[in-house]
């Protein structure tokens, strides 16, 4: 379905998933996330000790209460048995959403996330002491996606900016533009002087 159109032109109109694991001395930490393509930002995540339909539905699930998109989203991931389990499939179909899935065995039809998955460990990662505990990897993980990630790390795929950033820039132009939209199409006086107001300020 999604075919490699890795480019979105709003919000939540493409969203990619997928699953890696981090090393702990505890044993594996599997992180679960879910990204918006528009932005590259990493809308939610779930971790957890088992790779399973659980982790997938959570992640998914978190995102999509955060977000509450409209219906026709396109949702893609890999044909993993987490992402292929009726669990998941249905919660997809509960929200009217379009799933879409990689071709077998081809991990550049997912290249977005797992560009996320290489940038995460090559600089957040594999720089860290290697985690005793999985609880420290989740605390160490949560900083990075939330405190740096989406909110710092400027991204050349958007102009050199971060996710969140580049989102909040989207916003203020589509409002711009639908108060000009207004301004032009508005049959009282009152309203396009109140408007003109508004832009002003």
């Amino acid at each position: 379905m999604l075919d490699r159109g890795f480019t979105a032109t709003t919000p939540n109109q493409k969203w990619a998933g997928d699953i890696t694991y981090i090393e702990t001395t505890e044993g594996f930490l599997y992180l679960a996330v879910v990204l918006d393509l528009f932005s590259r930002r990493v809308i939610r995540w779930a971790m957890s000790d088992r790779i399973d339909r659980h982790l997938s539905c959570s992640a998914i699930l978190m995102a999509l209460r955060v977000r509450r998109p409209a219906a026709g989203l396109i949702v893609h991931s890999d044909r993993g048995v987490q992402y292929a389990a009726g669990e998941y499939r249905q919660l997809l179909a509960d929200w009217s959403i379009i799933p879409s899935m990689s071709r077998t065995g081809n991990c550049w039809d997912n290249a977005p996330v797992e560009s996320f998955f290489a940038t995460l460990k090559k600089e957040h990662v594999y720089r860290c002491p290697r985690y005793q505990a999985r609880d420290e990897a989740r605390a160490s993980i949560f900083e990075y996606i939330e405190v740096f990630y989406n909110r710092t790390r400027r991204h050349s795929y958007l102009e050199y900016i971060s996710p969140v950033d580049f989102e909040r820039h989207w916003i203020e132009c589509r409002d711009r533009d639908a108060k000009v939209s207004a301004l032009a199409t508005a049959p009282d006086q009152s309203i396009r002087s109140s408007l003109t107001t508004q832009q002003a300020a």
